[in-house]
């Protein structure tokens, strides 16, 4: 799937791509939680961190708001719960009947880091799962 980015979510790729060395498959500029979403390509999820977050906290201080990184994936299944880290997802059924919704089992404890402060890790993961995999909704349970 075609993945179309804003002037702006480019210039934020280009940023992020020169300052960690790795490839930013896609990008959402999340206005309503002051954060910039970074798909990070498979197997470059350790470099775009840096050693001990530090890439992504020169990152956060050029841009003035937080950066959260998701690995892409082959499956969507594994993509929706890379999407929700670090939150600890057991399973993700992805059903496809009249909508395409993802079924997520998280544990107990970890329902609030899935969801995130102001839904903002649900909300990042809805979106990227809608753009990447058509996945109309994402549901824990």
């Amino acid at each position: 799937m075609r993945v179309e980015l804003s002037d702006e979510a480019r210039r934020l790729v280009a940023l992020f791509e020169d300052e960690a060395a790795v490839t930013v498959r896609d990008c959402i500029v999340d206005e309503d939680h002051d954060q910039v979403v970074y798909l990070v390509k498979r197997g470059e999820m350790a470099d775009a961190i840096g050693p001990g977050g530090q890439t992504v906290e020169r990152v956060e201080e050029r841009l003035g708001r937080e950066v959260k990184l998701v690995e892409a994936a082959e499956t969507a299944e594994d993509f929706v719960a890379n999407a929700l880290a670090p939150a600890a997802v057991y399973n993700v059924t992805v059903s496809e009947n009249d909508d395409t919704v993802a079924y997520v089992e998280v544990a107990q404890e970890d329902r609030g880091a899935a969801i995130g402060r102001e839904g903002r890790n649900i909300d990042a993961a809805r979106q990227l799962a809608k753009r990447h995999f058509e996945i109309d909704g994402i549901e824990l349970t």
